[in-house]
């Protein structure tokens, strides 16, 4: 098995853990959820130990059983802060771990997107990123009253994969869009230069001149280009669809493989939609999505059992692991030698996992030179792996092909 880079771990963050259970441990804090301290407790026990991002998650409706509209459960958490709200808080409480809040693309300004993300980029210095997401539930669409969505049980019939692939397309406009804002100032336009009463030079500022069926974007931005230049855009994919999304318009992608043979069967896919888009410069870095219930006092499989006897089973769409710390880093290195950048763990109790991934996973992974170590405070693109100097569009002509690849 060959590994041709170190690996990147990452966490993502869901209210108190991955199973619908996970408020009811005595460790949970559920009383907690909605204040900052137990967001900003949780991170630093991540940024202190080593894990290079958190992803938040977000959604413009109520948690629910139901992959298409509200359930009336009330014996699971209900109710989120907003993500990016939320990564903004936790910035100036943090050191080295990139913050990736997930923003809607569906009923969001892509302006709006802009100016926040670049402002987590300067709150951060340099550590921000955006998970971009579809929203394709009804109730979704009734909070903001700008269109109709069909009520659905099931994407696979004609008008569902329309449906869907309409999404993904206005999805991809609206990274472009938020991409091309990023880059409507100049590195170096504002001048400061009292003596001759000039803040900024108007020459280095750029109109995006974005035009649509969906809507249209001139710009320039009001926020300075973020200190990364383009923070890191990551996308969670499935299927082929979201795959090409992906490829056209992220940098990073969160994968769902069952096992180490579909792992491998979707890095071709990825690369696949990647030469199907014609995407340009970097290969996306692909990551696993694992939910962790790792051994402690009780082990892992247990904790499971006893969590899923108290409600709703875990149903996840990817890989559950349980076990010791050892078995999973045996996992980590198996996506490494498929062509695996890193993994993102999801806490299945995230009170109760975390603290074991950063005692006794990352140490795992370290005593085998299997993560890269980079203990000083970087950006996340270079936590990641990603190249730290990008051009900007505005001032080198065709740089960029049918996807913005950086």
């Amino acid at each position: 098995m060959t590994i041709n880079e170190p690996l990147r771990l990452g966490i993502a963050l869901e209210g108190a853990g991955w199973h619908p259970a996970a408020w009811r441990e005595p460790s949970a804090r559920p009383t907690e959820l909605f204040s900052p301290a137990y967001w900003t407790d949780i991170v630093q026990v991540a940024d202190k130990g080593g894990v290079d991002f958190a992803t938040i998650e977000d959604s413009l409706a109520l948690q629910s059983s139901s992959h298409f509209g509200p359930d009336d459960r009330t014996d699971e958490v209900r109710g989120r802060l907003d993500a990016l709200l939320l990564a903004a808080r936790l910035a100036p409480t943090t050191e080295r771990i990139g913050l990736i809040p997930t923003v809607t693309t569906t009923h969001t300004e892509p302006f709006h997107v802009s100016k926040a993300v670049a402002t987590l980029d300067y709150a951060s210095l340099g550590r921000a990123g955006w998970q971009p997401k579809v929203s394709g539930r009804w109730d979704e669409a009734r909070h903001f009253g700008r269109r109709e969505v069909p009520e659905f049980d099931r994407l696979d019939d004609p008008q569902g994969q329309a449906f869907a692939e309409d999404l993904f397309a206005e999805a991809v406009e609206v990274v472009e869009v938020v991409r091309r804002l990023w880059d409507s100032w100049e590195d170096d336009a504002e001048i400061r230069d009292v003596a001759t009463d000039r803040f900024l030079d108007a020459d280095k500022l750029h109109t995006v001149d974005f035009a649509s069926e969906r809507f249209s974007v001139r710009g320039p931005s009001i926020t300075p280009r973020p200190p990364q230049g383009q923070p890191v855009v990551a996308a969670l994919a499935h299927a082929d669809l979201p795959y090409r999304f992906a490829a056209e318009s992220a940098d990073v992608v969160f994968v769902t493989p069952r096992d180490i043979h579909d792992a491998a069967d979707i890095v071709g896919r990825v690369r696949r939609a990647e030469d199907e888009v014609g995407r340009a410069g970097e290969r996306l870095r692909i990551y696993a999505d694992v939910v962790v219930f790792l051994d402690g006092r009780e082990s892992g499989a247990d904790r499971l059992a006893r969590l899923d006897a108290l409600g709703r089973p875990l149903v996840s769409d990817t890989r559950v692991f349980t076990g010791s710390a050892r078995e999973l880093a045996d996992t980590v290195s198996s996506l490494g030698g498929v062509g695996y950048a890193g993994v993102r763990l999801r806490p299945g109790v995230v009170t109760d996992d975390l603290p074991r991934i950063v005692a006794d996973v990352i140490p795992e992974l370290r005593s085998r030179d299997l993560l890269a170590i980079q203990e000083d405070s970087v950006s996340l693109r270079a936590r990641l792996g990603l190249p730290t100097t990008v051009p900007n569009r505005y001032t080198v002509p065709n740089r960029y092909a049918s996807a913005y690849a950086v």
